[in-house]
């Protein structure tokens, strides 16, 4: 399982997905037929957002499937950028869509 944060044209989001990268085919596709087509990416540590986002973070976890899933943890991006620090973030990924 892989989390991030996602900074797109609607402002931050957080993500949880069962796919192998953020860079995922499949996972771009998921992205795509939700509007987002271009962003940047951070890697949130699994630990980080568990930590941060506690019980939420399970109960997003038991609706997430083994195999090409999505889950959005967190679309109030104010509240994303309280919970999650710039020095627990992974190096950046862009996507240009």
């Amino acid at each position: 399982m892989n989390a991030a944060m996602l900074f797109s044209g609607s402002g931050p989001i957080v993500i949880l997905t069962s796919h192998e990268g953020l860079e995922d085919e499949d996972l771009l596709e998921r992205l795509a037929v939700k509007g987002i087509r271009r962003f940047i990416a951070f890697p949130v540590p699994l630990d980080v957002a568990k930590e941060r986002y506690g019980t939420h973070f399970e109960i997003v976890c038991r609706d997430l499937h083994e195999t090409d899933d999505l889950r959005v943890l967190d679309f109030n991006g104010q509240r994303a950028m309280e919970l999650l620090p710039f020095s627990s973030l992974g190096e950046p990924i862009f996507h240009e869509g």
